[in-house]
């Protein structure tokens, strides 16, 4: 058996999210059928699943076929199937045992809120409008708290019995310019919906509803109820993964 590397963008705009599921649109979905069209069946295994409306600049698959395959006529045909909402940047053999989800030692993403009065049509799919004045000092005061290992079930969607425990590595609030800030945040990996709640607490103490130093508090909680819920899935991006 081959083991093959498939490393794409995406735009989650037109999905529901990356994992495939009956009777809706997936990435995943797209992907594995354009793919049985080269190969036969096939299943891949990818770096990390992303929700319904969250986009990939570096997302990374891999599959395994038993016979050599042409990489750069699958590179073409697939970007020919699936182009513009997905573009493959590189088809490529991997080394054995090479899997893209548990060979993964860390991600990375980046949310975008589109901080100002004024919204941006050219931005309406990839950040999240808040009119709102933030204060981003007081954003990063909170954020700081954060990098190192933690269970972080306070940020989580529950899923069954699964560890809540994650070593985040870079969590910090940047201003890009004309009202834009982008938040980039760093992990070895993440549980559900957990940077989409930290940007959700970020802008309530942004606005200065929720003191920095609170967020000790509600880390060491525990509680799901305390995290201000999840911001909009459509400022959210998954920028890189690191592999060892």
């Amino acid at each position: 058996m081959t083991t093959y590397r498939i490393e794409f963008a995406y735009d989650g705009t037109g999905f529901h999210g990356y994992a495939r599921q009956p009777q809706v649109r997936t990435v995943q979905g797209e992907l594995e059928a354009a793919l049985f069209k080269l190969t036969g069946e096939v299943e891949t295994a990818v770096a990390g699943r992303t929700d319904k409306g969250v986009h990939a600049r570096a997302q990374v698959v891999s599959f395994e076929a038993d016979r050599n395959l042409d990489i750069d006529r699958i590179w073409r045909s697939l970007n020919r199937q699936l182009a513009p909402e997905i573009a493959v940047s590189s088809v490529a053999v991997a080394a054995a045992g090479f899997n893209a989800r548990f060979s993964a030692t860390s991600r990375a993403y980046t949310y975008l809120v589109l901080n100002r009065p004024t919204p941006d049509p050219f931005l309406a799919k990839t950040a999240w409008h808040y009119e709102t004045p933030l204060d981003i000092d007081l954003m990063n005061r909170a954020m700081a708290h954060l990098p190192g290992e933690h269970d972080f079930a306070a940020f989580c969607r529950k899923a069954g019995d699964r560890s809540t425990v994650r070593r985040l590595d870079t969590a910090i609030w940047t201003t890009i310019g004309d009202g834009l800030l982008a938040f980039d945040v760093a992990a070895s990996s993440f549980c559900h919906q957990m940077v989409r709640s930290l940007v959700a607490l970020s802008v309530e103490i942004g606005r200065g509803r929720v003191s920095p130093d609170e967020i000790v508090a509600i880390l060491a909680s525990h509680d799901r109820q305390r995290a201000k819920g999840a911001a909009p899935a459509h400022g959210l991006t998954l920028v890189s993964v690191s592999y060892d």
